[in-house]
């Protein structure tokens, strides 16, 4: 959603399922930031999905510790929106001023989101011309219910932080990752818990967002009911030998199959649609982010079903980062959207 510009410093804070982090950086112009300080804590996930007393109270603790080790002393805070809990969309509109798309959005902006325009908290940018229609301009649409809105709101200002910005995940990954100069459009596929996104970006700008409600949990399920075993075991099984066909004798690959061929089905949809859309835009290539991208061999396996050039994504690949930190180097692909709330100006 819009950010408050005129505040200074700030940091942003990617309240996850299994994880807190928060990242402020210093923009050295260009393009490209110098990291200042960042901070790390597992988190259980029935904390992160409780809405109990209990486990807001232990919430709220887990991120008041990570942002007091970090060192990160600004109370501005811009905060991510869980991707299940917001809509993205891109829509066309016809070709008016600015000033007339300002007044008449708010009367069409009801057709394109799934809930109710009065409980709802609407934010838009326009991208320009239409890829698809030249006649018109395509417009990003983000909604979020108010009630979650204010709910995240009040919880992160209770702890004594200033929300300056509050934004889909979905939307903060694609600044972190993106390629600004790429001259073909990039897919992002970010893969968390529970749900994974899914970003089409072309000339710098988002141009299909859509988030999959399949996760790391969901290759667990398939892992624990295909080779009968217990949700830890399955859990480490994935990420230490992930798709080899070398390891365990290739059954936790054959255990997930079906799983995954499901998965990179709806990344294929999501290509089609844009490509349908924009027969003479190509993509260039697959980036893999996220909570779970580093399972061995995933980005292979998506590059092989999707026949398009796939790699692990870098979240701080427009950060100048302290050589050294081993600590970072371990947990560093799950820093898409913290990074990516950092790097937010007035304008994007």
């Amino acid at each position: 959603m819009a950010i408050i510009k005129g505040v200074g410093d700030f940091f942003g804070l990617d309240i996850g399922t299994t994880a807190v982090r928060a990242v402020q950086l210093s923009n050295n112009g260009n393009g490209r930031w110098t990291l200042k300080h960042y901070g790390y804590a597992p988190l259980d996930a029935k904390t992160a999905e409780a809405s109990s007393v209990e486990a807001r109270h232990r919430l709220g603790e887990v991120i008041m510790t990570v942002v007091g080790q970090s060192g990160i002393k600004t109370k501005n805070v811009a905060v991510s929106l869980a991707a299940n809990k917001t809509f993205v969309t891109v829509v066309d509109l016809p070709k008016v001023s600015d000033a007339e798309l300002k007044s008449t959005i708010k009367y069409q902006i009801d057709e394109y989101i799934p809930m109710s325009i009065d409980e709802a908290k609407v934010d838009w940018s326009l991208l320009g011309q239409s890829l698809h229609d030249p006649s018109k301009q395509e417009v990003l649409l983000a909604s979020v219910t108010e009630q979650y809105a204010e709910e995240t709101l009040d919880f992160v200002e209770g702890l004594g932080f200033d929300v300056v910005a509050s934004e889909p995940e979905s939307l903060a990954m694609i600044r972190s990752v993106r390629d600004p100069a790429a001259k073909n459009a990039q897919v992002i596929v970010d893969i968390g818990e529970s749900s994974t996104n899914v970003a089409v970006v072309y000339g710098d700008q988002p141009r299909l967002v859509r988030t999959i409600p399949n996760g790391l949990s969901t290759l667990v399920r398939a892992a624990v009911q295909n080779l009968s075993i217990q949700d830890d075991q399955a859990r480490q099984f994935i990420l230490k030998f992930g798709l080899s066909r070398d390891k365990l004798e290739g059954q936790v690959v054959i255990a997930l199959d079906s799983t995954l061929e499901g998965f990179v089905s709806e990344i294929n949809k999501s290509i089609k649609f844009f490509q349908t859309r924009c027969p003479s835009i190509p993509v260039g290539d697959i980036l893999v982010s996220g909570y779970a991208s580093t399972i061995p061999g995933l980005p292979e396996y998506v590059g092989q079903k999707t026949s398009i050039p796939t790699a692990l994504a870098d979240p701080w690949r427009h950060v100048n980062v302290p050589a050294g930190d081993q600590k970072l180097a371990a947990i560093r692909s799950e820093f898409t959207t913290a990074v990516g709330l950092a790097q937010r100006s007035g304008k994007a």
